[in-house]
């Protein structure tokens, strides 16, 4: 199974980032309010970026060290790709 890694753009121009196996259904519940509670209010939601893990474990890690980033990093790693 693949695990994604990804960070959303919302409404009010903050950043999200989770973890998923199925990118497209998870930006669908954000955008309709089923996905975290912390985006109500600032849908709708626009992928940015995400990357690709063989387990949850590492999708995990890396989203830890992307959330424990300041907002420039996250735009950078963005910007990157």
């Amino acid at each position: 199974m693949i695990w994604y890694v990804y960070i959303v753009k919302c409404r009010d121009k903050s950043l999200y980032t989770g973890i998923t196996i199925d990118i497209d259904r998870r930006i669908g519940e954000h955008n309709n309010g089923k996905g975290a509670k912390s985006l109500l209010g600032k849908r709708p939601v626009k992928l940015k970026y995400f990357e690709r893990f063989n387990n949850r474990k590492n999708a995990m890690k890396r989203e830890i060290e992307i959330k424990s980033w300041d907002r420039e990093m996250k735009l950078k790693l963005i910007q990157g790709h």
